[in-house]
């Protein structure tokens, strides 16, 4: 069975501004979902997609089809696009410290809902880079372990170590909420 964007890609190729128009509308939920997972702020996921894009376009001519499916290697090109957003937030040193947001309550506390998601995200967030990603592919890409293990560079024992850890922290840290 062939790559379903092979020949999608070989229209890009070609120019076919429609073909553009179609694989970013194919292409840039998922992405945008991805990033945002692993960078938990939409703005700069926002701007790996836009980066991930350019960079299609730039190998579209380049692509061989059957040289590898083209889901992995994009999902590849946007994980090595957060990681280097990730390292460089890690090395910015800062002269006096950033302002913080009010990490207390909502103050409707009818939007219960949107303060768990930001838990969620919060802890997910606190999870090692590896850990987050095995979920992110796996549990919000609905990837299969063998193409998460195949994107992440892995074998499928590895990958599913990893979901195994990072679950175990999502549930510790987010203990509370399961009577609520």
């Amino acid at each position: 069975m062939g790559d379903p964007d092979d020949e999608l890609l070989s229209r890009v190729a070609g120019g076919d501004p429609a073909a553009s128009r179609a694989l970013i509308a194919r292409k840039l939920p998922r992405l945008l979902s991805l990033a945002g997972r692993m960078l938990g702020d939409g703005a700069e996921a926002e701007d790996v997609a836009q980066e991930a894009f350019l960079r299609i376009w730039k190998q579209a001519p380049k692509w061989r089809p059957g040289a590898a499916r083209f889901d992995t290697w994009l999902h590849r090109v946007t994980l090595n696009l957060c990681y280097d957003r990730l390292r460089r937030r890690r090395e910015t040193s800062y002269a006096e410290p950033p302002e913080q947001a009010d990490e207390g309550p909502a103050p409707d506390r009818g939007l219960q809902a949107s303060d768990t998601g930001r838990r969620v995200s919060r802890a997910m967030q606190a999870l090692p880079d590896r850990q987050r990603e095995a979920i992110v592919l796996c549990h919000y890409q609905d990837l299969g372990n063998i193409e998460a293990a195949a994107i992440m560079g892995v074998s499928v024992e590895a990958l599913e170590s990893l979901l195994g850890r990072g679950r175990r922290a999502l549930r510790a840290a987010l203990i509370d909420l399961k009577d609520a």
